[in-house]
């Protein structure tokens, strides 16, 4: 069918539903009721009957209609409900007439009720014999073709509500999602975490280097941002007293969309007292390998091609030794510290750094060049250039770095932890020069100066290790997707023209 005939034939289909929902209308069938009864879901009706193999069980059974087939006196049909798909049987001379002739009007994706008696046909398929049914909701549009799916990878994303009706697989996807969800949480509660709430709404986007989401407050006529992290809010309940604290929820950064990025995304924030970016390291390997025994019941996963295993304890790994192994170039030394020598370097090395990159910047496309595509099997990258982390504490051996890791899988950074500054007056100063680098480098995201959280670390914030851990990655290698859209509910999309 040509790309012109398929509206045209979407709209008959369409007016066709419209006269069979008159139809029905007509016949005093409501396509729409308020109420509706259920028994059994379609895998508990299996069950109650495969328990005895006693024909004769009455349930009641919902689900949207996935297939039906006449055979004169005897239709067969299939639901679907949220546990999978059950067979049901209408008998013409087990129904009113008028009953039995309005299945005419039914289609594939009309949600049907239907009460009956459990059996097992000669096919062996546990069924339920139609005594009455009742319709749902109508569908005016029909569901995907069953064997064909979306072919449009686009249309899977803008109508992801077809994709799930169409692909088993996709489902599953966000059935583990959800379970890593709770099971993080639960993780975090088992270790004496509490879960906070933190504003989604805030006067300063700060706590990381990320372009914000402008919005305006009508009623306070202010302008504020969509959070671009938890991280400040957080620890200022450290500050308040509290000692462990964590936050799922939703992050925006106004940043580029591809296989790793999505405008918003789904973070675990989490800041313990008295802890270093060592005892965040062992949480992070425990709690990702624990995810994985409970998605796969085993500790290996593959992803993109590759065997992972997510036993602890993982690679450790200086970012200054990584990036001197892979480039041979020396971060500490004298003539790597400007961005003029650092950026000629890397052009000696194959590499195009823009010609007005900040030397920060410069270091994130060495990582990112040279780095993370090796980082495979699970690694924490170590103790990052003060310039790169303005929110971390730096290391005892060496002022010019910190205590921070970013722990990697599969080539992609799914955690970043910083033992957390909190000296205030090397605090301010550290985002007093990320405002001037922001007004330097206008094309690069730098931190931002919060003077309410320097205030409130001002009043005493306990040494602490503070983690980030990305959801949607993190499901993207427990699930073996490699494009962060395929466990995102529903993507950010470029418009259509």
């Amino acid at each position: 069918m040509s790309s012109e005939q398929e509206p045209r034939a979407a709209q008959a289909h369409f007016e066709s539903r419209l006269a069979k929902l008159e139809r029905l209308r007509e016949q005093g069938i409501e396509p729409y009721p308020r109420r509706t009864e259920r028994t059994h879901t379609s895998s508990e009706a299996r069950a109650l009957f495969e328990a005895d193999e006693a024909a004769g069980q009455r349930v009641a059974v919902v689900g949207r209609l996935m297939t039906i087939r006449g055979m004169g006196r005897l239709t067969f049909a299939t639901l679907r409900d949220g546990s999978g798909e059950i067979q049901v049987s209408f008998a013409r001379d087990q129904l009113d007439t008028d009953d039995y002739q309005a299945l005419k009007d039914l289609d594939l994706g009309d949600f049907l009720g239907v009460s009956g008696t459990l059996y097992r046909t000669r096919t062996e398929e546990v069924t339920v014999q139609a005594a009455s049914y009742s319709v749902l909701s109508k569908a005016l549009r029909p569901p995907p073709e069953k064997w064909h799916g979306l072919r449009n990878v686009e249309q899977r994303y803008r109508q992801r509500y077809l994709d799930l009706m169409a692909n088993d697989e996709v489902r599953e996807i966000f059935v583990v999602r959800s379970a890593v969800v709770s099971a993080i949480r639960r993780f975090m509660e088992d270790r004496g975490f509490i879960e906070a709430e933190t504003p989604v709404l805030v006067p300063v986007a700060a706590g990381a280097m990320a372009a914000p989401f402008v919005t305006r407050h009508n009623a306070l006529d202010r302008q504020l941002f969509l959070r671009i992290a938890t991280e400040l809010n957080l620890k200022k309940l450290l500050v308040g007293g509290f000692e462990k604290v964590f936050e799922i929820g939703r992050i925006f950064r106004n940043e580029g969309i591809d296989a790793a990025h999505n405008p918003e995304f789904t973070t675990m924030e989490s800041y313990e007292a008295y802890a270093s970016y060592e005892d965040v390291m062992e949480m992070v390997e425990s709690l990702v390998h624990h995810l994985a025994v409970l998605t796969h019941g085993t500790s290996t996963v593959t992803y993109d091609g590759q065997e992972i295993d997510l036993v602890p304890p993982w690679r450790r790994l200086s970012l200054i030794d990584a990036i001197r192994e892979w480039s041979e170039i020396d971060l500490l030394s004298e003539e790597m510290r400007t961005a003029d020598g650092l950026r000629a370097a890397m052009r000696g090395r194959g590499l195009t750094p823009a010609e007005d990159s900040s030397w920060p910047q410069l270091v994130d496309k060495l990582i990112g060049d040279l780095v993370e595509p090796r980082l495979i099997q699970p690694t924490f990258l170590l103790d990052y250039p003060i310039e790169m982390t303005p929110l971390a504490k730096a290391t005892e051996g060496d002022a010019r770095l910190v205590e921070r890791f970013e722990g990697f899988i599969g080539g992609m950074e799914v955690a970043n932890s910083f033992t957390e500054l909190n000296d205030p007056i090397e605090q301010a100063s550290r985002l007093r020069t990320q405002e001037q680098n922001r007004e330097q480098f206008r094309d690069e995201d730098f931190d931002r100066l919060d003077e309410d959280f320097v205030t409130a670390v001002e009043h005493g914030m306990p040494p602490a290790g503070g983690l980030g851990l990305g959801i949607d990655r993190l499901v993207m290698i427990l699930t073996g997707q490699t494009t962060i859209r395929e466990v995102v509910l529903f993507p950010q999309l470029r418009t259509v023209e």
